[in-house]
Protein backbone atom coordinates (compact mmCIF):
# COMPACT_ATOMS: atom_id res chain seq x y z
CA UNK A 1 0.00 0.00 0.00
CA UNK A 2 1.09 3.20 -1.29
CA UNK A 3 1.84 5.96 2.05
CA UNK A 4 -0.88 8.27 -0.11
CA UNK A 5 -3.14 5.65 -1.07
CA UNK A 6 -7.04 6.61 -0.02
CA UNK A 7 -7.01 2.84 1.42
CA UNK A 8 -5.55 2.62 4.84
CA UNK A 9 -5.24 -1.29 6.21
CA UNK A 10 -3.15 -1.55 9.30
CA UNK A 11 -1.79 -4.93 10.73
CA UNK A 12 -4.00 -6.58 13.33
CA UNK A 13 -2.73 -5.70 16.64
CA UNK A 14 -0.79 -8.34 17.81
CA UNK A 15 0.41 -6.62 20.85
CA UNK A 16 2.86 -4.20 21.50
CA UNK A 17 6.51 -4.86 20.91
CA UNK A 18 8.83 -3.31 23.43
CA UNK A 19 11.86 -3.34 23.58
CA UNK A 20 12.40 -1.01 26.40
CA UNK A 21 10.74 0.56 28.83
CA UNK A 22 11.04 2.31 32.41
CA UNK A 23 8.78 5.23 33.84
CA UNK A 24 10.09 7.96 31.30
CA UNK A 25 10.02 6.29 28.19
CA UNK A 26 9.15 3.48 25.72
CA UNK A 27 11.27 2.31 22.59
CA UNK A 28 8.78 -0.03 20.51
CA UNK A 29 8.49 -2.08 17.60
CA UNK A 30 6.82 -0.55 14.67
CA UNK A 31 5.35 -2.73 12.36
CA UNK A 32 5.59 -2.06 8.61
CA UNK A 33 2.12 -1.18 7.14
CA UNK A 34 1.07 0.33 10.55
CA UNK A 35 1.02 4.55 10.97
CA UNK A 36 3.32 5.97 13.35
CA UNK A 37 0.45 8.99 14.28
CA UNK A 38 -2.93 9.26 13.23
CA UNK A 39 -3.77 10.21 9.53
CA UNK A 40 -6.68 12.21 8.84
CA UNK A 41 -9.71 10.79 8.65
CA UNK A 42 -11.35 8.33 10.98
CA UNK A 43 -10.13 4.87 8.68
CA UNK A 44 -6.36 6.59 9.92
CA UNK A 45 -6.91 6.42 13.23
CA UNK A 46 -5.41 3.60 14.11
CA UNK A 47 -1.87 3.76 14.47
CA UNK A 48 1.45 3.00 17.13
CA UNK A 49 0.87 5.82 19.13
CA UNK A 50 -2.89 4.87 19.70
CA UNK A 51 -1.88 1.29 20.74
CA UNK A 52 0.46 2.17 22.69
CA UNK A 53 -1.81 5.01 24.05
CA UNK A 54 -4.78 2.51 25.38
CA UNK A 55 -1.71 0.51 27.42
CA UNK A 56 0.17 3.50 28.95
CA UNK A 57 -2.50 7.10 28.36
CA UNK A 58 -0.05 9.80 28.00
CA UNK A 59 2.65 8.35 26.01
CA UNK A 60 3.88 10.78 23.19
CA UNK A 61 5.68 9.82 19.95
CA UNK A 62 9.34 11.76 19.83
CA UNK A 63 9.81 11.20 16.30
CA UNK A 64 8.27 8.98 13.35
CA UNK A 65 8.88 5.87 10.96
CA UNK A 66 7.30 6.11 7.37
CA UNK A 67 4.17 3.85 7.11
CA UNK A 68 5.67 1.34 5.58
CA UNK A 69 9.14 1.23 7.72
CA UNK A 70 9.41 -0.69 10.65
CA UNK A 71 11.65 -0.46 13.74
CA UNK A 72 12.25 0.77 16.82
CA UNK A 73 10.12 3.92 17.89
CA UNK A 74 10.74 5.91 21.17
CA UNK A 75 7.80 7.33 23.14
CA UNK A 76 7.61 9.86 26.05
CA UNK A 77 5.62 9.09 29.06
CA UNK A 78 5.54 12.80 30.11
CA UNK A 79 5.63 16.35 28.72
CA UNK A 80 8.59 17.03 30.54
CA UNK A 81 10.86 13.62 29.24
CA UNK A 82 8.82 14.36 25.31
CA UNK A 83 10.77 17.95 25.34
CA UNK A 84 14.19 16.07 26.55
CA UNK A 85 13.86 13.75 24.08
CA UNK A 86 12.68 15.77 21.58
CA UNK A 87 16.07 17.90 22.24
CA UNK A 88 17.88 14.32 21.68
CA UNK A 89 16.97 14.04 18.15
CA UNK A 90 17.09 17.89 17.04
CA UNK A 91 20.44 18.22 17.95
CA UNK A 92 21.88 14.68 16.44
CA UNK A 93 22.47 13.23 19.51
CA UNK A 94 20.69 10.05 18.98
CA UNK A 95 22.99 6.98 16.92
CA UNK A 96 20.69 5.72 14.38
CA UNK A 97 21.11 2.59 12.45
CA UNK A 98 18.82 1.28 9.70
CA UNK A 99 18.97 -2.04 7.60
CA UNK A 100 17.62 -2.10 3.52
CA UNK A 101 17.53 -4.59 0.92
CA UNK A 102 18.36 -2.73 -1.90
CA UNK A 103 18.21 -3.80 -5.70
CA UNK A 104 21.80 -4.67 -7.46
CA UNK A 105 25.12 -4.94 -6.64
CA UNK A 106 27.19 -2.58 -4.51
CA UNK A 107 30.79 -2.48 -3.80
CA UNK A 108 31.70 -3.89 -0.79
CA UNK A 109 33.03 -1.47 1.89
CA UNK A 110 31.69 2.05 3.38
CA UNK A 111 30.32 5.29 1.85
CA UNK A 112 28.75 9.18 2.03
CA UNK A 113 25.63 9.86 0.39
CA UNK A 114 25.96 13.72 0.65
CA UNK A 115 22.83 15.45 -1.52
CA UNK A 116 20.46 17.94 -0.58
CA UNK A 117 17.08 17.15 -0.89
CA UNK A 118 13.55 19.25 -0.79
CA UNK A 119 9.79 18.28 -1.33
CA UNK A 120 9.15 17.31 -4.66
CA UNK A 121 5.82 19.66 -4.63
CA UNK A 122 3.66 18.45 -7.10
CA UNK A 123 4.10 14.94 -6.35
CA UNK A 124 3.68 15.08 -2.73
CA UNK A 125 4.92 13.42 -0.54
CA UNK A 126 7.88 12.25 -2.95
CA UNK A 127 10.99 14.23 -1.51
CA UNK A 128 14.04 14.69 -4.38
CA UNK A 129 17.01 15.91 -4.80
CA UNK A 130 17.63 19.48 -5.59
CA UNK A 131 21.34 21.11 -5.82
CA UNK A 132 20.03 24.28 -5.90
CA UNK A 133 17.81 24.85 -2.78
CA UNK A 134 17.65 21.06 -0.97
CA UNK A 135 18.70 21.03 2.72
CA UNK A 136 21.52 19.11 3.27
CA UNK A 137 21.17 15.84 4.21
CA UNK A 138 23.62 12.78 4.78
CA UNK A 139 23.46 9.36 5.14
CA UNK A 140 26.75 6.70 5.72
CA UNK A 141 25.99 3.51 4.27
CA UNK A 142 27.89 0.14 5.18
CA UNK A 143 27.40 -2.79 2.77
CA UNK A 144 26.70 -6.27 5.08
CA UNK A 145 26.55 -8.66 1.63
CA UNK A 146 24.92 -9.58 -1.74
CA UNK A 147 22.63 -12.26 -2.02
CA UNK A 148 22.96 -13.30 -6.08
CA UNK A 149 19.96 -14.87 -5.71
CA UNK A 150 18.12 -12.20 -5.60
CA UNK A 151 20.60 -9.88 -7.16
CA UNK A 152 19.85 -7.44 -3.45
CA UNK A 153 22.65 -6.22 -1.41
CA UNK A 154 22.43 -5.69 2.05
CA UNK A 155 23.49 -2.50 4.08
CA UNK A 156 23.28 -1.26 7.05
CA UNK A 157 22.14 2.71 6.93
CA UNK A 158 23.44 5.42 9.47
CA UNK A 159 21.51 8.87 8.89
CA UNK A 160 23.36 12.04 9.91
CA UNK A 161 20.48 13.93 9.52
CA UNK A 162 16.60 13.44 9.52
CA UNK A 163 14.80 14.44 6.02
CA UNK A 164 11.46 13.09 4.94
CA UNK A 165 12.16 10.12 2.98
CA UNK A 166 16.01 10.35 3.50
CA UNK A 167 17.08 6.98 3.17
CA UNK A 168 14.78 5.86 0.15
CA UNK A 169 16.06 9.07 -1.82
CA UNK A 170 19.38 8.53 -0.87
CA UNK A 171 19.44 4.81 -2.16
CA UNK A 172 17.24 5.90 -5.52
CA UNK A 173 19.89 8.27 -6.36
CA UNK A 174 22.74 6.25 -6.32
CA UNK A 175 21.28 3.42 -8.45
CA UNK A 176 19.94 1.29 -5.70
CA UNK A 177 16.47 1.27 -4.71
CA UNK A 178 14.86 -0.35 -1.40
CA UNK A 179 13.03 -3.60 -2.46
CA UNK A 180 9.31 -2.86 -2.31
CA UNK A 181 9.50 0.71 -2.18
CA UNK A 182 6.12 1.69 -3.74
CA UNK A 183 6.98 5.68 -4.06
CA UNK A 184 10.65 5.38 -5.33
CA UNK A 185 11.55 2.29 -6.91
CA UNK A 186 10.81 0.98 -10.84
CA UNK A 187 7.68 -1.40 -11.13
CA UNK A 188 9.87 -4.45 -11.08
CA UNK A 189 11.64 -3.57 -8.33
CA UNK A 190 9.16 -2.71 -6.04
CA UNK A 191 7.50 -5.69 -6.91
CA UNK A 192 10.30 -7.57 -5.67
CA UNK A 193 9.25 -7.74 -2.28
CA UNK A 194 5.89 -7.72 -0.88
CA UNK A 195 6.80 -4.58 1.93
CA UNK A 196 9.48 -2.08 1.88
CA UNK A 197 12.60 -3.55 3.12
CA UNK A 198 13.88 -0.95 5.14
CA UNK A 199 13.95 -1.45 9.20
CA UNK A 200 14.68 0.71 12.11
CA UNK A 201 17.15 -1.56 14.00
CA UNK A 202 19.02 0.32 16.50
CA UNK A 203 18.88 3.53 18.61
CA UNK A 204 21.74 4.73 21.43
CA UNK A 205 21.29 7.86 23.72
CA UNK A 206 21.54 9.19 26.34
CA UNK A 207 18.83 8.68 29.10
CA UNK A 208 17.81 12.14 29.98
CA UNK A 209 16.62 11.15 33.50
CA UNK A 210 19.75 9.21 34.24
CA UNK A 211 22.46 10.33 32.33
CA UNK A 212 23.40 6.90 31.17
CA UNK A 213 23.67 5.33 27.69
CA UNK A 214 20.81 3.78 26.28
CA UNK A 215 21.08 0.73 23.88
CA UNK A 216 17.90 -1.04 22.08
CA UNK A 217 18.25 -3.18 19.26
CA UNK A 218 15.48 -5.15 16.86
CA UNK A 219 16.68 -7.62 14.55
CA UNK A 220 15.50 -7.22 10.73
CA UNK A 221 12.50 -9.35 10.04
CA UNK A 222 13.81 -9.74 6.31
Amino acid sequence: MSEHSPTYQPPPDEGLGIRYIDDDLLVVDKPAGLLSVPGRGPDKQDCLSARVQARYPGALPVHRLDLGTSGLLVLARSADMHRALNRLFATRRVEKRYVALVAGRMDAGERTIDLPLIADWPNRPRQMVDHAIGKPSLTRLRVVGYDPALDATRVDLFPETGRSHQLRVHLLAIGHPILGDELYAPPEVFARAPRLLLHAAFLAFFHPSTATELRVESGAPF
